[in-house]
């Protein structure tokens, strides 16, 4: 959507603390301070149910006979008192804001409640129920977000089967499953531009869309942000000669301490972590990719800052549901002068959905491994199996003729191959799977009555 097609908020209204004299000449000129305190008991910062809207929604919102540009004033001197100015470029630069109103706090606060309850309950859980499937699944919504038409049966199958990509959309789900286990080893590091290019190269490798160069910046300024509509030109990066300083700032605001102890800025580290995410998309610094990396600088800051969980979350899948909106929280941030807010409230939203998705996960694997539990129970074979070996058995049980390999269970339950192996040749002695070659690779394929074997057992 473009910025014609939003109805922008009056000029008069519009204002940054930079204008505020000429707001307060306007009011005064027009006998309007009394009208204005009316307004100020009934409109906040956020409407009647916690939304931070902009303009273009808000002015359908205001209460009957009540002035829209009124109403939307008192909203934004009432945002006003509560953001918060980060410098990341010079002082002669437009600053961002943003603030957190009751309704983003009360947000937050759920997040680090899943945190602090820690939604993986045990290490067991950790390992053979997240294990790398979650991780998959955001590599493949990261690059659906981007465009790769794979569907996401052939795309598993290939991460879990190790097998090479036939197509660069392919190559894309791969690089992003490696770039999210990449984060995982630096996350205990600083940011840097080398990282940054880094991060870049891996999302990128074997990549030929739009001249893309994995790891290198663009070295020209032929890129733009356009409307899917009419081609209207909605954002422009800044000059592809700044790209090295601007985000070597963006590097030093990353690795501050906002903690607010002496004397600092206190910045909450799931908010800085979606500024940081704002600001690679906002500078564009790659040719390709951006979004990719943009997403991955997220997640790193999130598991530098302890929530570990995040490893095993999708945000990528319910960005792809709504782009429009993904887009909208962008465009909303950088006309109302800057203000993030509107971009960190529908972050935080699809990070609770993400959150939320992850929990119905584990409660629906918590259910399946309990019912093989209680098949298992009476049998002697269940007092000889491992949890993964458990969970192999359920899935065969699923999809009787179904073949696993001794690669696809080391990717995913994260054991070696040697263990992977004999785990399967255990299930085989046991007559719950078959073992046969496929070439020169050994496959085991699920028997079609697993039940019988098990009562017989």
């Amino acid at each position: 959507m473009a910025k014609q097609i939003i109805e922008k908020a009056p000029t008069e209204f519009n204002f940054s603390t930079k204008n505020i004299n000429k707001i307060h000449n306007f009011l005064e000129e027009n006998s309007q301070y009394n009208e204005l305190m009316r307004y100020f008991t009934k409109y906040q910062d956020v409407d009647k149910k916690g939304r931070y809207l902009y303009w273009d929604e808000f002015r359908w919102r205001v209460e009957k006979d009540d002035n829209p540009q009124m109403a939307w004033w008192a909203t934004k001197m009432m945002r006003l008192f509560k953001l918060k100015q980060i410098e990341i470029y010079d002082k002669e630069e437009h600053h961002f804001n943003f603030c957190i109103p009751d309704s983003l706090q009360a947000k937050l606060y759920k997040i680090y409640n899943f945190s602090r309850q820690g939604i993986v309950p045990t290490n067991s859980l950790k390992q053979n129920f997240l294990i790398s499937s979650l991780i998959m699944e955001e590599a493949i919504s990261s690059s659906q977000l981007e465009g790769a038409s794979v569907t996401r049966r052939i795309a598993k199958d290939m991460l879990s089967r190790e097998r090479k990509p036939r197509s660069e959309d392919e190559q894309m789900i791969l690089n992003n499953y490696l770039l999210m286990k990449e984060l995982k080893i630096v996350k205990n590091e600083e940011l840097t531009i080398d990282m940054i290019l880094s991060f870049h190269k891996i999302a990128t490798l074997n990549s030929s869309e739009n001249g893309v160069i994995p790891g290198q910046f663009r070295e020209d300024n032929d890129i733009f942000i356009s409307s899917g509509r009419d081609g209207e030109v909605v954002h422009q990066p800044p000059c592809y000669t700044q790209i090295p300083e601007r985000l070597a700032k963006i590097c030093i605001f990353a690795n501050e301490q906002h903690d607010g102890e002496h004397g600092s800025v206190f910045i909450d580290p799931v908010v800085k972590a979606i500024i940081l995410h704002f600001m690679i998309g906002y500078e564009h610094p790659f040719s390709d990719g951006n979004g990719r990396t943009a997403r991955a600088i997220f997640y790193w800051y999130m598991l530098k800052n302890g929530f570990d969980y995040f490893e095993y979350i999708s945000i990528s899948k319910f960005l792809k549901e709504a782009p429009k909106k993904y887009g909208m929280s962008y465009l909303y941030s950088e006309i109302d002068d800057n203000d993030l807010t509107y971009f960190i409230y529908y972050q935080v939203e699809v990070i609770l959905r993400a959150v939320n998705e992850l929990l119905s996960y584990l409660q629906a694997k918590s259910r399946e491994f309990e019912e093989i539990a209680m098949l298992l129970s009476g049998s002697k074979i269940g007092e000889k199996l491992n949890f993964v070996q458990k969970d192999i058995v359920k899935k065969a049980l699923k999809t009787p003729g179904r073949i696993f390999t001794a690669k696809e269970i080391s990717v995913d339950y994260d054991v070696s191959a040697n263990s992977a192996r004999k785990y399967l040749n255990e299930l085989a002695k046991y007559k719950i799977l078959i073992n046969s070659k496929s070439g020169k690779t050994i496959v085991y394929i699920a028997h079609s009555d697993i039940k019988v074997v098990l009562l017989d057992s």
